[in-house]
């Protein structure tokens, strides 16, 4: 028998869900759960009743979420919403901090770049563990060229991430929710460093163009991201990775006036002219669906 009142692992074995999915759950009021003490706690027969209702009434109608574009940073994407009179507010904090804003309704969509862990691919899977269950659906933004951001003409020769583990270089991080911060780990993990072994400043870069600000400026030496913000500050780019960014929301909002106004702009001379100007920047696919779940 299980206990009448259940711990946060408990919650998730019997959901089914992974422990981070069932604490944004809880967090954002959508479980029926209690913080006592630090610790979470989840009444066993309301958490079926929950459940029961869930199951009865699939797709029940829940409150509109603000016109906010919570998650990843890009120049392109920035300046879009701004011409496209969209009425979209933009909420960068990172590709994770914007599905999580999804999962607490605080968000129309999410700007995401995240690498699928088990396959090549971007989004899918980050989409499907912090928002279980939703009504997703993910529209391609543009492919991206991510790499190495280096002074100009690259003095240093750094050719690939194992060369940030060079003493005494100093190296312009992200926060650790940031897709950039994601993409990097990964690629470490493929070239078999570990992420201990880079020289990071203290203070984490919270967007691109904070990365290219530290590098342009010399407090960095070289830090991962984008091409565009590279050839913005006039920066050397060693290219590494493409990536996929999208805009992950629930397919109704899809349909809504923000979305659509954005989109729209998306096919106008302005924007293409913008675009095709932009380093590292692929944008055939915009407003193509990456992903529909």
């Amino acid at each position: 028998m299980m206990p009448d009142v259940l711990t946060l692992q408990e919650a998730a074995e019997y959901l089914r869900l992974s422990e981070r999915t069932t604490y944004s759950l809880a967090r954002a009021r959508r479980l029926p759960a209690a913080q006592i003490g630090g610790k979470w706690l989840f009444p066993r027969r309301q958490l079926q009743a929950w459940l029961a209702a869930e199951a009865e009434a699939p797709g029940a109608a829940t409150p509109a979420p603000p016109p906010i574009l919570a998650g990843s940073h890009d120049p392109l994407l920035d300046w879009a919403v701004r011409q496209s009179g969209s009425g979209l507010a933009i909420r960068a904090g990172g590709s994770l901090d914007g599905l999580q804003a999804l999962a607490e309704g605080a968000a129309m969509a999410a700007a995401i770049h995240v690498p699928d862990p088990d396959k090549e691919g971007f989004n899918e899977s980050a989409v499907r563990e912090m928002l279980p269950g939703r009504p997703m659906v993910g529209i391609t933004w543009a492919w991206r060229r991510q790499g190495l951001l280096v002074a100009p003409g690259n003095p240093l020769g750094l050719a690939g991430v194992a060369d940030l583990t060079r003493p005494g270089l100093r190296v312009i991080g992200r926060q650790n929710r940031a897709g950039s911060h994601v993409l990097l780990v990964h690629l470490l993990a493929e070239a078999g460093v570990r992420l201990e072994r880079v020289p990071f400043l203290p203070e984490p870069a919270l967007a691109e163009d904070e990365v290219a600000a530290a590098v342009a400026s010399g407090r960095a030496d070289a830090g991962f991201g984008i091409e565009a913000e590279a050839a913005t500050r006039g920066l050397g780019f060693v290219p590494l990775a493409r990536e996929r960014f999208d805009l992950a929301m629930e397919r109704r909002f899809y349909f809504a006036a923000p979305m659509q106004a954005l989109l729209r702009f998306t096919r106008t001379a302005p924007f293409r002219d913008r675009a095709g100007r932009m380093a590292g920047h692929e944008v055939g696919e915009c407003g193509e669906v990456a992903f529909n779940l």
